[in-house]
């Protein structure tokens, strides 16, 4: 088997140090670039598996810089944003410009491997801007929804919220996880504030379309997006 190649694009050195530790540890090739251009020319020139890219910073190229011109190259491989920024909008921005997945600073290692692996088994088609599965199709630079061909009219929150589950597709994903990377950190949350979302999610996603349903709730753990299996 050969090992998978990932590309780490970060300006603060001690972080990209450890990222770069961390991952060999797990048995991947890294490679580490500590500012945007340099990232920028090994991005387009060498070949990858995955790309993690830091949003913001310094100088001419950002992360952001690199993911666009990654994708204006029709390069598919999959790309992880880190990003300080934890506003819904910048990462609803990343994500329209083509990055696969957010990680927001600060976070555990274990989450951003986990991340990875989920990732690295996506198959290529589901890069870009259109998710799909079954029936269900999101197009995050259209800001639509479709299920069965119906049009499904979402506001902005249940769309960012649903956008999270179909880029993690079954996995059990924990109220703490959906909050931190779907709400600001500094929004105030009542405790039911996901439940309510979930309620109101699965009344146009679900309930309109039959009993094969995509949203479950696991008990004593969190929320599980897809078929059972």
């Amino acid at each position: 088997m050969s090992v998978m190649r990932i590309l780490v694009v970060e300006d603060e050195k001690k972080i990209a140090d450890a990222l770069k530790r961390g991952l060999e540890r797990q048995s991947f090739a890294v490679d580490v670039c500590y500012d945007g251009d340099s990232g920028l020319s090994m991005a387009l020139s060498e070949p990858y598996d995955l790309m993690i890219l830091d949003r913001m910073m310094p100088g001419e190229v950002d992360g952001t810089g690199i993911l666009k011109e990654v994708r204006k190259n029709n390069m598919h491989v999959p790309v992880l944003l880190l990003t300080a920024k934890d506003k819904v909008l910048d990462k609803a921005e990343g994500l329209n410009l083509g990055s696969d997945d957010y990680l927001v600073k600060p976070f555990a290692f274990a989450e951003l491997i986990a991340r990875v692996r989920a990732l690295l088994r996506r198959p290529q088609r589901s890069v870009g801007t259109k998710l799909e599965y079954g029936g269900l199709v999101v197009d995050t630079s259209q800001s639509s929804v479709m299920r069965n061909g119906q049009i499904i009219d979402l506001t902005a929150k249940e769309f960012a919220l649903l956008e999270y589950f179909m880029r993690n597709p079954d996995r059990i994903l924990s109220k703490d996880t959906l909050v931190a990377q779907v709400w600001d950190y500094d929004a105030d949350i009542l405790p039911n504030t996901v439940e309510v979302y979930m309620g109101y999610l699965r009344s146009k996603v679900d309930k309109p379309f039959g009993s094969q349903n995509l949203i479950h709730t696991k008990r004593g753990f969190g929320y599980y997006f897809g078929y059972v299996k």
